[in-house]
């Protein structure tokens, strides 16, 4: 086999970082010219994670087969550059669908179908899957060593390095070493645990990353390779970061992971090459303007419902110079005027429903009133076409069927598409093509894009006509057959764009998306 095996585990606590680790790991190698790729293994039994709640595990991140996946498949997509696909992403609910339906099939003969070895085969089956013409694969297992239910994905990755060769396999564990501030001590003993605990499964450690917020000393770094059996120069500190996560592969590479991993896995890679990424991050740190941008939405107690709307902001800031200040506006707030008052730009996402349709609206009447910039995203464009409808056109009665199933004004209907998980609903890539002379052709600078997509409904295209009537122009239609509305913006206004696709998906950090870069320039003029 080709591919050599990177397994990230996680251990104390959850959330404690193993996402950006795995990302900044795979940033790292192909950093120094190696074929990475990169599998979250998630355990909980849920099959359609676009089904979970935005508040219990943030955004829901759409690959471009149109795959519903964790939101870390975000993470690892801006920091390798590289596009996922439903490869990238498994849940033990589908590894035991699969399994199920193949006992059903017959194909294991009667035989009793047990965890180990049906349901450890079917996960090894999809660490292989992943690898393609990979010189490296990250995998993550989600979840926290202790876990009941991560226990079929760790017995499976102890087996996988027997499998494929003990030389061709790493495990690298994140823990968190916490402070207490009474002592004034630095606590190895949950690490300890839990590196116990990942033995007694019979995976060792070869690397332990250490989450803190104090640096490692010597004397901590003795005691953890003592108890833990790790060399001391694989005992690595990774420290909260002030700027930005994208600091994160920098800080591990100054502590020399990517050596260790390159020397543990007698990898033929080359020098590193950082100076794109150390360059964006010097804009980060070191900006020139600063503007406010208004989030307006429905799950602000969560900000990871947003987490790659946030991003790709922050991303358009670093190209312009510019910091951008996150505000997140409830659109149910009874000051929502004043709330937006001092902002440079409004944002109105996707991810909301239902009883926060006539705040969104009265926020899209005061972007479009008030010259504000303004970019609304899928749903945020629905509801543009709603209030366009109403307070411009004088369609009193305008609303979206996925609102008022009996409304007479139907501005908003269901898509007629079938997506591959049978579903009525556009998911995954389609192309757009864009009309010269427009706002979004001096964006996109080309005449036909490729854009990810997650929604049920769609804008009617029998008031499209009035509409631009009176002044709100559809400059983008899919494909070449012009079958649904993608872009919409209004002439009279400095900035006011809405699309019905997720940009945010395809920005980069080192590559931003042009609608973002375009939007914080127009905050920037605005202030």
């Amino acid at each position: 086999m080709k591919s050599k095996y990177i397994f990230v585990t996680g251990g104390v606590i959850s959330s404690v970082g193993k996402g950006i680790t795995a990302a900044s790991i795979a940033c790292l190698l192909k950093a120094r010219g190696l074929k990475v790729n990169i599998l979250k293994c998630d355990p909980y039994l849920n099959i359609n994670p676009g089904l979970l709640s935005p508040t219990q595990h943030g955004e829901v991140f759409v690959t471009t087969d149109g795959m519903e996946a964790d939101l870390d498949l975000g993470h690892y997509e801006r920091f390798i550059d590289q596009e996922t696909t439903k490869f990238n992403t498994v849940t033990s609910g589908r590894i035991y669908q699969k399994v199920l339906k193949d006992e059903i099939d017959g194909k294991f003969a009667g035989k009793t179908v047990q965890v180990v070895p049906h349901i450890t085969n079917e996960i090894k089956e999809r660490l292989v899957a992943v690898a393609g013409d990979s010189d490296v694969v990250i995998v993550e297992i989600g979840g926290t060593v202790g876990d009941i239910e991560g226990l079929p994905f760790l017995e499976a990755i102890r087996q996988f390095r027997n499998d494929i060769g003990r030389e061709n396999v790493l495990y690298v564990h994140v823990t968190l070493i916490p402070y207490i501030k009474a002592s004034e001590e630095l606590k190895t003993k949950p690490t300890q645990h839990s590196v116990q605990k990942l033995r007694e499964i019979g995976i060792e450690p070869s690397i332990i990353l250490c989450r803190m917020d104090q640096h490692l000393t010597d004397e901590i770094k003795d005691k953890i390779s003592l108890f833990c059996n790790v060399e001391k120069d694989a005992v690595i500190e990774e420290m909260d970061v002030q700027t930005s996560i994208y600091e994160v592969p920098v800080q591990l590479h100054e502590n020399k992971i990517d050596d260790l991993i390159v020397k543990y896995l007698k990898l033929n890679a080359q020098p590193i090459d950082l100076k794109q990424w150390n360059q964006m991050i010097h804009n980060c740190r070191y900006p020139e303007h600063k503007v406010t941008v208004a989030i307006t939405g429905k799950f602000i107690e969560l900000k990871d419902s947003y987490k790659s709307v946030f991003e790709a902001l922050k991303h358009g800031g670093a190209i312009n110079l510019t910091e951008v200040k996150i505000k997140y506006v409830d659109t149910d707030s009874k000051h929502l005027q004043q709330d937006l008052k001092d902002v440079n730009a409004i944002i109105s996402p996707d991810g909301d429903s239902g009883g926060t349709l006539e705040g969104k609206l009265n926020v899209i009447k005061y972007a479009r009133e008030n010259k504000i910039p303004f970019f609304g995203i899928s749903l945020g464009m629905q509801s543009v076409i709603i209030e366009y409808a109403r307070n411009v056109c004088g369609i009193k009665d305008a609303n979206s069927l996925n609102i008022d199933k009996a409304t007479k004004e139907p501005v908003i209907i269901h898509t007629p598409v079938t997506s591959k998980n049978g579903t009525l609903m556009r998911l995954g890539s389609w192309n757009c093509v864009i009309e010269k002379g427009t706002k979004a052709f001096e964006i996109y600078k080309k005449d036909s894009i490729s854009e990810r997509h997650r929604h049920s409904y769609e804008v009617n295209k029998e008031y499209v006509k009035i509409l631009e009537e009176k002044g709100l122009k559809v400059s983008g239609y899919s494909n070449d057959d012009h079958k649904f509305v993608e872009i919409v913006e209004i002439k009279e206004h400095p900035w006011f764009v809405a699309v019905q696709f997720n940009p945010e998906f395809q920005s980069r950090p080192t590559r931003p998306h042009p609608l973002f870069i375009s939007f914080i320039k127009a905050a920037l003029n605005k202030k």
